[in-house]
């Protein structure tokens, strides 16, 4: 096992936040879009469901080979620009050539692209700020793709509406652009401070991670997070598409804008908290808002109301985008796996928003929304005992942090 110590160039921090802003503009582009984009195009609703449920299984299957990619490749900038130029392809592919194969082809390189990049992003944060002061750096990433998320949806969706869904996909091409170079402004930091082993394939470290009943637990965990939060947003847009007629497009935007706004505000102090007080308090809280959300979202009465379950939402969403990494790093501490335990954890992640979406499908089907809430937030409910009852405190003793992140 060896330490390795670097620093990172001057600006290395504020280079790593545009990475983070246009990526998230990026991803933003592959969203609801396609289906629009799709629909324009004359596919049939089969059609559709087929290219995005491939896109889907494609991000399912590649979340562990993407993370063992990542960890075997020394500079993390080059698997972060790799994926860039696949979204790069992908996107320009479904603006040039809306045809079945071209537009299957899209939504592979995508899904497999999005499960190297979000790994590569991890591990760069970690190298350039080392583990103690990840938390603040997660934090830091969170807030720039949350306010990109949210300006992006609003440009991609006024882009679409003036000139043509088309241009959602070159816009979301050239925004690869700024990224690349953000990424590649980073410098030597993807190289810095941070302890692991000097073999690709710590067989040691890997045998010790997946004996770790840590990562059992927080792998359930973050399962029945998903399980219960997946489907609130598609259900409370069904919801509000009965009550509120020609608004809900209005309103569906502001439950996509307002959680965003919660996360960019949220974030930076989750991870500075993360730091002083531990992760499980934190968890709980993230935990705990998913039943509040759910019994908000069944008993409200009007669909503006509906807004304000949403921005529940927002706290959720800031404990898990900084925590969920950050509590990989501390489960590989000493070893070369750290962007395997997100592909770990981003399986699990994907089984559980999957079984959600079909099941609260089918029960708001038979028995109506409220039921399908109130069971969403029964869910949420099991996930909040399970971090409180059995998932334990994984901060490592406090060291001194480098004053590198608070530039």
């Amino acid at each position: 096992m060896t330490l390795r110590f670097a620093f990172p160039r001057p600006g290395a921090n504020r280079a790593l936040d545009l990475v983070n802003f246009f990526v998230a503009d990026v991803q933003t582009g592959f969203g609801p879009f396609v289906a629009v984009y799709l629909t324009t195009n004359k596919w049939t609703q089969v059609e559709i469901g087929f290219a995005l449920t491939l896109g889907t299984m494609t991000s399912l299957i590649s979340q562990l080979p993407a993370g063992v990619l990542v960890d075997s490749v020394h500079n993390k900038r080059t698997a972060a620009s790799g994926a860039l130029v696949a979204i790069i392809i992908a996107a320009l592919l479904l603006a040039l050539r809306p045809e079945q194969l071209p537009v299957l082809v899209a939504q592979m390189l995508h899904g497999f692209a999005s499960c190297v990049m979000t790994p590569a992003i991890a591990a760069i944060s970690l190298h350039l700020a080392g583990h103690a002061a990840l938390g603040e750096r997660l934090g830091r990433n969170a807030r720039f793709a949350s306010i990109g998320n949210g300006l992006a949806a609003a440009v991609m969706g006024a882009t679409g509406a003036y000139f043509s869904s088309r241009f959602v996909f070159l816009l979301t091409a050239g925004l690869c652009v700024p990224a690349l170079v953000a990424l590649w402004s980073i410098g030597a930091g993807g190289h810095a401070r941070t302890q692991t082993t000097s073999r690709v394939m710590d067989i040691a470290g890997l045998k010790r991670l997946l004996a770790d009943r840590r990562l059992l637990i927080f792998g359930v965990c973050v399962m029945l997070f998903h399980l219960s939060n997946a489907a609130m947003l598609p259900l409370a847009g069904a919801a509000v598409t009965m009550r509120a007629g020609h608004f809900a497009n209005l309103i569906i935007a502001a439950c996509i804008v307002v959680p965003q706004i919660i996360v960019a505000l949220l974030s930076p102090w989750v991870g500075r908290a993360a730091e002083k007080i531990g992760r499980k308090r934190l968890l709980l809280l993230g935990w705990g808002a998913l039943p509040l959300r759910g019994l908000l979202l069944a008993v409200l009465p009007g669909s503006w109301p509906l807004v304000m379950g949403q921005a529940v939402s927002g706290v959720s969403a800031a404990v898990f985008g900084v925590l969920l990494p950050l509590l990989a790093a501390d489960l590989t501490v000493g070893t070369s796996h750290f962007n395997l335990c997100i592909g770990i954890l981003g399986l699990a992640m994907y089984l559980g928003a999957a079984a959600s979406t079909t099941m609260s499908g089918e029960i708001a089907d038979a028995a109506g929304m409220e039921i399908a809430f109130l069971m969403l937030a029964g869910i949420g409910v099991v996930g909040f005992v399970t971090v409180w009852l059995a998932m334990p405190e994984t901060r490592p003793a406090p060291v001194a942090v480098s004053p590198s992140v608070q530039e």
